[in-house]
């Protein structure tokens, strides 16, 4: 990034000149990067936004303000994300359709069961996460994607949990729409990704209008209006400046990402939670809420007695040791599992098991308070 501010920082796609030219190629070449990642037919399915959230909001008001109306249901699991469940909320008050919620278990687990029930000829969309960001639970997203299809709906996928920590195929699992954000991934803050099936997107509306989104826009004298046409994807939806470095720094990261190795980053994070978990659940005054043996990710959520979630983080943090606290942005979540907040502990490539032992060790400490 700091190479790009200093030899190549212009706008793209509107200059002939070298600067333009070379911002243009290298912000392009970022996203023919993130299509072969995770395994999209064309670059033109990729849409840099600003994270999952702004990915989330265009599917909202570009395909759901067009698509649903009063007697479509759409479905959302309660281990969403705020993020996957206020869009909905907002665009259902404007369309009239229904949201259904899918239960989990008490151990925050998917209820498939649940999921099932609640799928219908009325259900038209499905929006869920692939790995819950309280539990780090990984949800069987090719299963439940056949089932969505199979009532004749499509799935969008919020895989800003499962992007930095295994693979993904997006051609494999089927999913119609899947968002993530780059600062999940080693990468930059404010840059983000929305995946979309081409003939879906083509389909769409632009969420935001401006420049480089249109392709012509010529006033009509005659009746005192401008007619405008939209751009080619993927530029119809990335109106304005985009955030040219911060896909170039996504880039970089997905390349080390790749170099890594993201089957070994995953067996990495799932022998450290193992390890953890362990380790855990003998500490007397410990509540651990991440299921043992369940599939997941490093994820590890859990609560000391006396102690409140923010007390945990900000003493654990005296100690050089930094974790989440609070709701997780998933209030609905902590509410069925009667939870006023948690503190969650997360584990990366970058982490050791000697760290975990530090982290052990604090906690035994936290535990005599």
């Amino acid at each position: 990034m700091v190479d790009f501010y200093e030899n190549n920082n212009a706008n793209v796609h509107r200059g002939v000149h070298t600067l333009s030219l070379e911002a243009t190629e290298l912000y392009e070449q970022s996203r023919e990067c993130v299509a072969h990642f995770i395994g999209a037919k064309a670059s033109s399915e990729i849409i840099f936004v600003r994270g999952t959230t702004e990915a989330i909001n265009l599917v909202a008001y570009s395909w759901g303000l067009s698509h649903l109306k009063e007697g479509d249901e759409v479905l959302v699991s309660l281990m969403e994300h705020h993020s996957n469940i206020v869009p909905w909320e907002i665009t259902a008050k404007i369309r009239g359709f229904k949201i259904n919620y899918v239960n989990v278990t008490s151990d925050g687990i998917l209820d498939v069961n649940d999921f099932e029930n609640k799928l219908s000829s009325k259900t038209k969309l499905v929006c869920l996460s692939h790995i819950s960001n309280v539990t780090g639970v990984i949800n069987d997203i090719k299963k439940l994607t056949k089932l969505v299809h199979d009532h004749g709906a499509i799935i969008l996928v919020d895989g800003a949990q499962a992007i930095p920590h295994m693979k993904i195929d997006v051609q494999d699992l089927n999913v119609d729409f899947l968002v993530f954000s780059g600062h999940k991934m080693l990468g930059p803050t404010g840059i983000g990704v929305l995946y979309g099936k081409k003939e879906l997107l083509q389909n769409m509306a632009p969420f935001q209008g401006g420049g480089e989104m249109i392709k012509d826009v010529a006033f009509d004298s005659i009746n005192k209006c401008c007619n405008i046409s939209w751009n080619e994807l993927p530029w119809k939806f990335e109106a304005g400046t985009p955030n040219i470095c911060g896909a170039v720094g996504l880039s970089a990261a997905i390349k080390y990402l790749k170099q890594v190795g993201m089957d070994n980053i995953l067996t990495h994070e799932q022998e450290l939670t193992k390890y953890a978990l362990n380790s855990m659940k003998n500490l007397n005054k410990v509540t651990l809420y991440s299921p043992m043996n369940a599939n997941k990710c490093g994820i590890i959520t859990f609560s000391i007695a006396n102690l409140s979630s923010h007390d945990i983080a900000l003493l654990c943090d005296s100690y050089g040791i930094a974790i989440r606290s609070g709701y997780h942005c998933a209030q609905p979540l902590h509410q069925f599992l009667q939870l006023q907040s948690s503190a969650r502990a997360s584990f990366y490539l970058y982490n050791t098991r000697e760290e975990i032992d530090c982290f052990i060790e604090v906690l035994k400490e936290l535990q005599t308070l």
